[in-house]
């Protein structure tokens, strides 16, 4: 929120489940039309430490740097996106509403086919180019499979048991192309290491299931793993915790998540979804809109990337940095092609 404006949270009953928003403070001038910015949550919501706090560090930069006012809300369950969609778009100062996550690909489709006068961005949009997209929605994607490619490259030439561990979330096109790209970089630089792979489940239920994380991961470390890269979401978190208990290394997603076990998180696989949901805000306010379109955010955009810091610099030898970032330079050059599926 701007400064000057008092935080509240409203819980707003729907017959669908519970919504929490911020907003500005009773009292204050109403916000003119379509000058505010709407955005739902994916599910896990704020405090992931992942997909979901990207989004909304996004929306802080566009607060901060643009003096953007927003609200967001988190649904209670999976059957409330299409609502919370359609209560940001029915308020006359929201005038552009993003969704956090492929599974909002048809209810932000639908939202935006019945409110034509707002604008809509959906980061990890399912896109299908055969399909034509409404003129007021923005399909988000990032090439995954580039930076996982990336992070398993550094799994492969660092493993001391030939072993290495994926785990991912819902089962979905989508979190293949993190294990897709995964198993490439770890296969290129290493064909003899076997990847373990392992889902959290096949509903969106998977991305906030931490305990199921911390049982997979301490399932593929006594295979003999020693470092598990996970795209699970909050379910990574239990992953991490296994990575403590057993000494060994976890690779996080999304955001650097060092943090979340120091000294055993190797890198993280970061996907700038903050500079996604940024860059959309800044080209609405300037009336660059641009819908009807996919917007694809890989290495070459700066859009996905590796951890490699003060933190883990001690954990990465130079030699093995040097030869991952020679392969970032192959995969934005086009001599290596990284596979999603």
């Amino acid at each position: 929120m701007l400064k000057g404006f008092s935080v509240v949270v409203f819980v707003v009953l729907i017959a669908s489940g519970a919504f929490l928003f911020e907003s500005c403070g009773k009292g204050q001038p109403s916000a003119a039309p379509n000058s505010e910015v709407g955005l739902v949550f994916d599910v896990g919501g704020r405090g992931d430490k992942s997909f979901n706090d990207a989004a909304y560090l996004g929306l802080q930069m566009a607060k901060d740097s643009l003096g953007m006012k927003y609200q967001y809300i988190e649904p209670s369950g999976g059957s409330d996106r299409e609502s919370a969609l359609r209560q940001l778009a029915s308020q006359k100062s929201i005038g552009l509403i993003f969704g956090v996550g492929f599974i909002f690909t048809d209810d932000i489709t639908n939202v935006a086919k019945d409110f034509p006068d707002k604008k809509f961005a959906c980061i990890d949009y399912s896109y299908d180019s055969t399909k034509a997209l409404p003129k007021n929605l923005i399909a988000i994607e990032f090439r995954e499979n580039e930076g996982s490619f990336l992070v398993g490259a550094i799994a492969g030439l660092m493993t001391k048991t030939e072993k290495v561990g994926f785990i991912g979330g819902m089962e979905s096109p989508l979190i293949r192309k993190f294990q897709a790209g995964y198993e490439a970089g770890v296969k290129y630089v290493n064909p003899k290491c076997k990847v373990l792979v392992a889902y959290a489940g096949v509903t969106g239920e998977a991305f906030k299931n931490p305990a199921k994380g911390k049982e997979l991961a301490l399932s593929q470390y006594s295979q003999g793993a020693d470092i598990i890269y996970h795209a699970s979401g909050v379910t990574g978190l239990g992953v991490f915790e296994a990575a403590r208990e057993m000494k060994k290394y976890a690779i996080g997603v999304d955001m650097d998540q060092w943090n979340e076990a120091p000294g055993y998180v190797l890198t993280s696989m970061v996907k700038k979804g903050n500079v996604a949901v940024y860059d959309i805000i800044r080209e609405w306010k300037d009336g660059k809109f641009n819908g009807g379109t996919a917007e694809i955010f890989g290495l070459r955009d700066d859009g996905v990337d590796f951890v490699y810091d003060k933190n883990n610099k001690p954990l990465i030898p130079e030699s093995v940095y040097k030869q991952v970032d020679g392969l970032r330079n192959d995969i934005i050059t086009g001599k290596i092609r990284v596979p999603t599926q």
